[in-house]
């Protein structure tokens, strides 16, 4: 009988890596998912930005809405829970506006990539393909820095992941892992002479090349938890 036991054990050991990774596109505990892994509910097409969308009126939002989202599902789709961009079109947009919060984000770009996330509508903590100076900085600022700390990139092709904190108009962002940006303030890219919005969409945006996004989750963050 000694084969046997032999036998059960050998089968039962390979068993057990079946869970290599965890489900995608399923938020951890205190988070919830913007991208649901199965369509584009929740997100929107791009419409202007924050000071030229503030000018339109109810009915010229709309219509410029409904454009816009019309040309979103023409080139951001859906497949096997990985949120895909064509490299033409517009930026994807949360359809709710958000404050303070945290969010996750897995991100992946081939070679020469280019791409950001906007928070509140404004440009952006920074995805490229630049070795020499790696992602997650806070690109378009001009008086507060605005490269990342260090270099914290996996290579072209492999999955990065993002947790992003902001608080009032400070920015922290780790890179798999890594610190690349510590409470840096976001300055305000439409308005210079103006502190940046107190809330506004999240915006996948993008250079006219493929990209890819899974696991995005929020926390958001009560005002009362902030001060």
């Amino acid at each position: 009988m000694r084969p046997l036991v032999f036998l059960a054990a050998a089968i039962l050991i390979p068993l057990r890596s079946f869970s290599d990774d965890p489900p995608l596109n399923q938020p951890p505990p205190g988070f919830v998912a913007l991208f649901n892994g199965k369509d584009l509910t929740g997100w929107k097409g791009l419409v202007a930005n924050p000071p030229k969308r503030a000018q339109m009126s109810p009915d010229e939002l709309a219509k410029a809405q409904a454009r816009a989202d019309e040309e979103m599902r023409a080139h951001w789709t859906v497949e096997d829970g990985v949120l895909g961009f064509d490299g033409k079109g517009k930026a994807l947009c949360t359809a709710k506006d958000y404050a303070d919060f945290e969010l996750l984000v897995d991100w992946k770009i081939l070679k020469g990539g280019d791409s950001g996330i906007y928070l509140r509508g404004t440009p952006q903590v920074q995805i490229w393909d630049r070795p020499d100076i790696g992602s997650g900085g806070l690109y378009n600022n001009k008086i507060h820095p605005s490269k990342p700390l260090k270099v914290a990139d996996k290579p072209v092709s492999e999955w990065n992941t993002f947790r992003i904190k902001m608080i009032g108009d400070r920015v922290t962002v780790h890179l798999n892992g890594e610190l690349v940006v510590d409470n840096v303030v976001m300055e305000n890219y439409w308005e210079r002479d103006k502190p940046i919005y107190p809330s506004g969409q999240i915006e996948l945006q993008n250079h006219g090349n493929k990209l890819f996004f899974r696991n995005i989750f929020i926390r958001e963050i009560p005002k009362e938890k902030t001060q």
